[in-house]
């Protein structure tokens, strides 16, 4: 791939205990993104944030949450990000989780498998 000054990036800011039936929301996203061709996606957690609830996650070892946010990262032309865009709404949806999505400009650099 070449390089591609007008790539957008998706953030999906989700819970950890977000899930559809038996698979976490996390994975979810990633497997569709991965069906639907887009470059990688990149899931992190984090140690602690809140959201539209105001309610604070946290790992700290005296409040243990099973609740920790997520973010899920991808990149890719910005007609596959929105189109993928609404395949998240929907699992928003079917999940019926909160959660924040954020779209940005991004510039790709590199993109090139390791051997």
């Amino acid at each position: 791939m070449e390089n591609n000054p007008n790539a957008k990036l998706l953030r999906i800011f989700i819970g950890e205990s977000d899930k559809i039936g038996f698979e976490t929301l996390y994975e979810t996203i990633v497997f569709e993104a991965k069906k639907k061709g887009l470059y990688g996606a990149t899931v992190t957690r984090g140690i602690m944030g809140f959201g539209a609830n105001s309610k604070i996650h946290t790992a700290k070892l005296l409040e243990l949450s099973s609740d920790l946010p997520i973010i899920v990262e991808i990149v890719d032309t910005e007609e596959k990000i929105r189109d993928f865009t609404k395949i998240v709404e929907k699992l928003f949806e079917e999940s019926k989780s909160g959660g924040l999505i954020t779209l940005e400009k991004a510039e790709i650099i590199r993109y090139k498998a390791g051997k």
